[in-house]
């Protein structure tokens, strides 16, 4: 039988991925370590405004994720010119939808720093207000950058989405140092250059996709017609896969309230305990967008041999490389927290979190996470849609509330929780995997 991808093949799509990946990691962690020089108070003010645009951002990359897994349905099938118009109708909602987000998000502001937050200190609803002023225009530019790499990504290309990564988190860091440490701004020295490196990135992404010797790019003259077959197709993945991701998110945001109850300490814990974990789970989340890709074009040419096969392969990969980077980050541990200069306090909750969090990385994480990702390939959305409604108010908010505020447990409570919900879903995932319903979802 001839595979669809090679291990060539494989090492090209994830190498780049991972880079990817861990450039954002990274500019998000030295982020973090630059504005710590300013106080907690900035640490926490960018930790709290940056848990709403995680939220805003998981709901384009849905979005793109669906534009994604149709064009790679469409390759699969051999039908290039209906990747493109796909890749075209992808581009034209995210920059509508993107645009009232962002108008919705200012005119809300108020809610957002009042409402969601709660009562927090004077000096971390200043940072929190300033963030969100300058961090709120790159919406757009974001949510076009990411639809643009998830279509490269579709094609097999990761490599230019880990180039305009490479250029967007250079202008970002670099911007950073240049305004923290050489003009001694605050709490803007890291948000004005998150804005204008995301303006650069959907520039080039643009560009790249105008090329029309590519496989999938922007048609000549560019239509502003909707097709709405077309985008249908790509709004039921992308609707369910937004709605699933945002509760992830939307359970962090929930929670943060009672985060602040617990005090600043636990505050700046928790917010650097999010950024050490996005290290924890690189390697697993690039893996998890070659397989979304992989068993995409496999769906779309209608052989689901290949795609248990590469789903088999990828997760044992997945596994292999949680386990090293977790022993990593650990070992790394107290050198890290030392960084950030947190108060001891704050450093022995943070210790704990971290531990305990690679710990669950290395044994339910990938079966929450990476293998859903066959299912969204092959278009089985509203499951994974519901399964996380019912997972998140459940578990990760339920148990939230009883683990850290009735028992006491603090913000360690709230991780806890938050594991609790990966068990369910990993059980679920596994479950509907084997048992092949989603063999029948394809769109296209």
């Amino acid at each position: 039988m001839k595979r669809f991808f090679s291990n060539e093949d494989l090492k090209k799509l994830i190498v780049p991925l991972i880079i990817d990946q861990f450039l954002q990691a990274f500019v998000g962690l030295a982020d973090s370590i630059m504005v710590a020089s300013v106080g907690e108070a900035a640490v926490s003010g960018v930790s709290l405004i940056d848990t709403v645009m995680v939220l805003i951002i998981n709901i384009f990359t849905a979005l793109a994720t669906g534009g994604a897994v149709i064009a790679g349905q469409f390759i699969g099938k051999q039908k290039e010119a209906e990747a493109c118009k796909a890749t075209n109708q992808l581009l034209l909602f995210t920059v509508k939808a993107s645009v009232v987000v962002m108008a919705l998000g200012y005119l809300g502001r108020n809610v957002i720093l009042h409402g969601i937050f709660g009562k927090i200190d004077a000096d971390v609803m200043y940072n929190c207000n300033i963030y969100l002023l300058i961090v709120f225009a790159s919406i757009p530019m974001i949510a076009v950058y990411n639809a643009g790499a998830a279509i490269f990504r579709s094609m097999g290309n990761s490599t230019i989405a880990m180039i305009t990564s490479l250029i967007m988190n250079a202008v970002n860091l670099g911007g950073n140092a240049v305004l923290i440490y050489g003009c001694h701004r605050g709490i803007e020295g890291v948000a004005i250059p998150t804005l204008v490196s995301r303006c650069v990135a959907a520039a080039i992404i643009l560009v790249l996709l105008n090329n029309q010797s590519r496989q999938i790019h922007i048609f000549h003259p560019f239509s502003f017609h909707t097709d709405w077959n077309l985008l249908k197709k790509i709004l039921y993945i992308g609707i369910p896969n937004g709605l699933e991701n945002s509760m992830f998110q939307l359970g962090k945001i929930l929670v943060l309230s009672l985060v602040t109850s617990f005090g600043t300490a636990s505050i700046a814990a928790n917010a650097v305990s999010n950024n050490i974990a996005m290290f924890a789970v690189l390697p697993g989340m690039s893996i998890g967008f070659a397989m979304l890709t992989v068993s995409a074009q496999c769906v779309g040419a209608g052989d689901f041999e290949q795609v248990k096969y590469y789903t088999k392969k990828l997760m044992k990969l997945t596994y292999l490389c949680l386990i090293l980077m977790n022993i990593l980050v650990v070992l790394l541990l107290p050198f890290i927290i030392k960084v950030y200069g947190l108060s001891a306090e704050a450093s022995e909750y943070a210790r704990r979190i971290l531990i305990y969090h690679s710990c669950c990385v290395v044994t339910i994480w990938p079966l929450s996470f990476s293998l859903a990702n066959t299912l969204r390939a092959a278009a089985d959305v509203k499951y994974t849609m519901i399964l996380a409604i019912v997972s998140m108010w459940t578990f990760r908010i339920g148990f939230s509330y009883i683990l850290g505020s009735y028992l006491k447990w603090g913000v360690f409570g709230i991780w806890v929780a938050m594991t609790i919900d990966w068990l369910f879903r990993s059980i679920c995932f596994t479950i509907r995997y084997l048992g092949g319903k989603w063999k029948h979802a394809s769109l296209v």
